[in-house]
């Protein structure tokens, strides 16, 4: 299979959806003549036209519901936010109106629409532009949200995501789109709803998703030359949430660590810690140990800026506390 990079294979399935189905178009900031500000949407204003590859102003709330009401009506908008620190102005239309038009029309109206950008922290951007945000969508009824973390998994969900007749938050990471990897040529959907284990272990669970996954797996690389052999598991879907493959694994392991970039407090890190102590408690050995950013707007030094975020040395110190091995 050929390598590609993380915003290629974004690109890929929306190129691929939107030739399959002339009702999915795609709007946002800077989409279309500089395609894409992080280059995702590289060419597809000059294969569709302006038709389809929408550039808006800079008014998030005002495009954003735009877009929900055309899928309200049938067509099928793929929704791009420059970041999601700017999707925080949107989140009316989001919350109230995507989220809620299924259950308020009485299951008569669906919304299908892909909100997307880039997710979490960067490099060199402080505390308003570098944020993980995904447990402000994760606790919405009505809303799917996916976190690739390969380009891979980027491809085969996102493509499934615009193929779902519900809205769906898709979480990409900025310090991802360069990442690569394989990615088959032929056509292929991940279904929405599945975790995927990345690496396969027997000591303890190292459970993540997106850019974490990366330091997770170095992690485990490193834990095997301590004596630890680490599963990671990658959830990927965070709503709907594979709970039984977390669990399997958990079962296996008797012990779990779980890193996220997002704050400590009410995050998906924090709500799949208390799954397993609820659903898993007579199988641990170990209290479940969770590795987040520290609970502090984000610091613009750089060495701080790192220092508040998960890292490999954390995860290894959490991995060998759960095991008795600290």
């Amino acid at each position: 299979m050929p390598e590609i990079q993380m915003r290629d294979a974004i690109r890929q399935a929306m190129d691929e959806e939107m030739a399959r189905d002339e009702k999915v178009f795609l709007l946002g900031e800077e989409v279309g003549e500089y395609n894409g500000a992080y280059k995702v949407s590289k060419g597809l204003l000059d294969k569709y036209g302006e038709k389809r590859v929408r550039d808006t102003p800079i008014a998030e709330l005002g495009f954003t519901g735009l877009a929900v009401g055309a899928a309200s009506v049938g067509l099928r908008p793929i929704v791009e936010w420059m970041t999601f620190n700017f999707a925080l102005l949107a989140l009316d239309q989001v919350i109230n109106n995507a989220a809620k038009m299924r259950h308020m029309s009485g299951g008569q109206m669906s919304v299908p629409i892909v909100f997307r950008g880039p997710n979490g922290p960067a490099e060199y951007l402080s505390s308003q532009h570098s944020q993980a945000l995904a447990s402000y969508f994760v606790h919405v009824p009505g809303l799917k949200v996916l976190a690739p973390s390969t380009p891979y998994d980027a491809k085969g969900l996102l493509k499934s995501a615009i193929r779902d007749n519900n809205p769906v938050v898709f979480l990409e990471s900025e310090m991802s789109y360069g990442w690569t990897g394989e990615v088959p040529e032929e056509e292929y959907l991940i279904p929405i709803g599945k975790a995927d284990v990345k690496r396969k272990g027997s000591d303890v669970t190292l459970i993540s998703f997106s850019k974490p996954v990366r330091m997770v797996l170095e992690a485990a690389d490193r834990l095997a030359e301590m004596g630890i052999d680490a599963e990671v598991v990658d959830l990927r879907s965070l709503r709907p949430l594979d709970e039984e493959t977390v669990y399997a694994s958990v079962r296996k392991t008797n012990r779990a660590v779980i890193i996220d970039e997002s704050w400590p407090m009410a995050s998906v890190g924090s709500h799949v810690s208390w799954l397993i102590s609820r659903n898993c408690f007579d199988d641990l050995d170990a209290p479940v140990e969770l590795v987040s950013s520290e609970d502090v707007p984000m610091p613009y030094n750089h060495k701080l800026e790192l220092a508040v975020q998960p890292s490999v040395d954390k995860i290894i110190a959490a991995a060998k506390r759960v095991s008795y091995k600290e």
